[in-house]
């Protein structure tokens, strides 16, 4: 028997995705029962095949899916489903065709990220968190969602999540999260 709630579908339904509670996500896809819901497996592979996170990084965290494909980490356990408001930390946006970062994960869990980690200097990290879009054609990695890192006090941090396309870094930070650093 999986951990994984069977949404609310009955005996002779798939089960469904409920939007309103967290649902503890499948620890592989052998154990997933709701349709297109990430499994725990996927997720930490994901952060590690795109970022290099290591895997040891998530123990001690669960993962739950509330909404379609918002996905929180959770340092504790607690019985599934559960229809709190909020559960730990949301990471990622999944179950679309690029998953997302959140930049609380970012911030939070890519200090040790080693791939698709571009380092902004100065005025470039300034104008990142104020969340300002910026040609930045000196990036030679992967297009799409990267880890935007400042180094402060000789120790490099992750301050958020860029979007990288032809040549161009936009910010991602939250309009509540900007500031102007000068």
């Amino acid at each position: 028997m999986s951990d994984e709630t069977t949404g609310n579908g009955t005996e002779d339904q798939t089960p469904e995705n409920d939007g309103q509670q967290f649902d503890r996500l499948p620890a592989t896809a052998e154990d997933r029962v709701v349709a297109g819901r990430p499994t725990r497996e996927e997720v930490v592979e994901w952060w590690e095949q795109r970022y290099e996170v290591p895997p040891e990084t998530w123990d001690g965290h669960s993962f739950w899916e509330k909404g379609n494909g918002k996905i929180w980490a959770f340092a504790a356990d607690v019985p599934t489903p559960s229809p709190v408001e909020g559960l730990g930390l949301r990471i990622l946006r999944a179950r679309q065709e690029h998953w997302k970062p959140s930049t609380n994960a970012v911030q939070r869990f890519c200090g040790e990220a080693t791939k698709n980690v571009v380092v902004l200097e100065g005025d470039e990290a300034d104008r990142f968190v104020r969340g300002e879009d910026q040609e930045l054609d000196r990036w030679d990695g992967d297009w799409g969602y990267l880890v935007a890192a400042h180094e402060f006090e000789g120790e490099r941090e992750p301050i958020g999540v860029g979007l990288y396309l032809h040549g161009e870094l936009r910010s991602t930070v939250p309009k509540g999260r900007q500031e102007d650093l000068s």
